[in-house]
């Protein structure tokens, strides 16, 4: 005889985990801007130069220092210039062109006239009745 079988079941659990969105609460966030004027001060300083040349066209031997009198600055500017002979040169020429234009203008004008009214007067009205 045989013997009877027995079959055994191997059962496993197997966990299985899910996740669900729950509204639990709500919350508003809302910002506010406030504004604040201010008064603003501040000092501008502006300065403002002007240059003056003044010729001299003298002859020197050494180059002047620049110098300072009262609120003037002195800033000389030399030239060295080889004197061997005199003779003329042409430094330049200067060419003008004349432009010729016309345009039609209206304009009111305010013009006078002179008539001259001659009447006759009889110096002697019954005259022609004698």
């Amino acid at each position: 005889m045989q013997q009877p079988s027995e079959t055994l079941s191997i059962v496993s659990e197997e966990a299985v985990v899910e996740k669900q969105d729950v509204v639990t609460g709500k919350v508003r966030v809302s910002t506010r801007t406030e504004t604040v004027e201010e008064l603003v001060s501040a000092v501008l300083t502006e300065e403002n130069v002007s240059v003056e040349r003044i010729p001299l066209n003298q002859d020197i031997t050494t180059i002047p220092a620049v110098r300072v009198e009262g609120d003037v600055t002195i800033i000389p500017v030399v030239e060295e210039i080889l004197v061997v002979e005199k003779r003329l040169v042409l430094r330049e020429e200067l060419h003008v062109r004349r432009f010729v234009s016309q345009r039609t203008v209206q304009t009111p004008v305010t013009l006078r006239k002179q008539h001259a009214v001659v009447e006759r007067e009889d110096t002697n009205p019954n005259e022609e009745d004698r």
